[in-house]
């Protein structure tokens, strides 16, 4: 009798401890993507990796165990270069902390990096755009390419033409350096080799090209742009260039061989899109793009084939969703985002698992 009633008991305990178990995995389950927005079919397992500041453009490591990004946080009273593992953990300034930054990336190896700094023009931030004139970019002239240890010691400055360089990105090849630069009189693509050598123009019309990155193979580049065709737009584009400036609110996507053959336009969204690059099967490209916001302040990201067609939205955020990377085999994805944000406006580094 009481072996009985003893079982009994032991039973209900037992189920009882399964019952909450089963609720707790599927409320960590369920917890676990709570940043997942409704809609986002593609993404899974959102984690954040930073949490404050404004924190963008995180880039892989060569190994995929390290990203690179540009952030303004703490002390610095604009962008810096840190890394961090893919856990968020193991933050490192790898930046010299003073003047502004932008646009890092490893180098093959992942024992140095690259990265355009205004350092070289004085210690303090260069001044922000004046939005009187509207939403408009600064392309500083002080901007020059410099190449530094994974450690942040700087070993070379890879440019030293008169104006900007910078948004400089690395071929999967490690063969070659992409980037923006204004040393012809206009916003054009350039190529160079690792050391700084071998400069080659990519690009020639008139217009800002920029935002470009390599396909897996090394073969073709996917990159952001605009050229202007009217005499007024003309006019205001080199206006707001001599002062070093730039609009983005109509910037599209094209792509073209890595010698700068064969340039096609791949987009024609009439809206500021930016941030491209290839997903790892080399047939389509992510990007973000506030097409579909008439204010024009919502950025989502999209997936496209590499011939323009078949345009997907993949985040259904409500503010900002930009500058998206895949990991080598395609199962994950870097991206900056304000969703979850503590302070309004605060931008932060997400993964998340891509979901084909």
């Amino acid at each position: 009798m009481i072996s009985a009633m003893c079982e009994r008991p032991t039973r209900l305990l037992v189920f009882t401890l399964l019952l909450s178990l089963t609720v707790w995995r599927m409320a960590a389950a369920q917890n676990s993507d709570s940043l997942r927005i409704p809609g986002e079919k593609h993404i899974q397992h959102v984690r954040q990796l930073t949490f404050g500041g404004e924190n963008a453009e995180a880039y892989f490591s060569f190994n995929f165990d390290r990203l690179i990004f540009q952030s303004t946080r703490d002390s610095f009273p604009c962008d810096q270069i840190f890394s961090m593992d893919l856990e968020g953990n193991h933050l490192r300034l790898l930046s010299t902390g003073t003047g502004r930054t932008t646009c890092a990336y490893f180098l093959p190896g992942d024992t140095t990096i690259i990265y355009a700094s205004t350092h070289l023009a004085g210690p303090h931030c260069p001044p922000r755009p004046d939005y009187s004139k509207g939403y408009i970019w600064a392309v500083y002239k002080s901007y020059d390419i410099f190449l530094a240890t994974a450690g942040g010691a700087i070993r070379r400055q890879l440019t030293a033409t008169e104006g900007y360089d910078a948004e400089a990105t690395v071929s999967p090849l490690g063969d070659r350096i992409v980037f923006t630069s204004v040393r012809d009189g206009d916003l054009d693509l350039y190529t160079m080799n690792l050391d700084g050598s071998n400069v080659r123009r990519l690009t020639n019309e008139l217009g800002y090209d920029g935002g470009a990155f390599f396909s897996p193979d090394g073969k073709q580049i996917v990159y952001r742009a605009y050229h202007p065709a009217e005499q007024q737009e003309i006019a205001e584009y080199k206006a707001l260039l001599a002062d070093g400036f730039v609009r983005p609110s109509k910037m599209d996507l094209f792509v073209m061989n890595s010698d700068g053959s064969d340039k096609h336009q791949i987009t024609h969204l009439g809206a500021a899109s930016f941030g491209p690059y290839f997903h790892p099967d080399g047939k389509h490209i992510i990007f973000a793009s506030n097409m579909h916001d008439p204010k024009g302040r919502n950025f989502e990201l999209y997936l496209v084939n590499i011939d323009g067609t078949h345009l997907e939205q993949i985040t259904f955020n409500p503010s900002f969703d930009g500058f998206p990377m895949f990991n080598r085999d395609g199962t994950k994805l870097v991206f900056a985002s304000n969703r979850h944000d503590h302070v309004k406006g605060e931008t932060n580094i997400f993964m998340a698992d891509w979901v084909p």
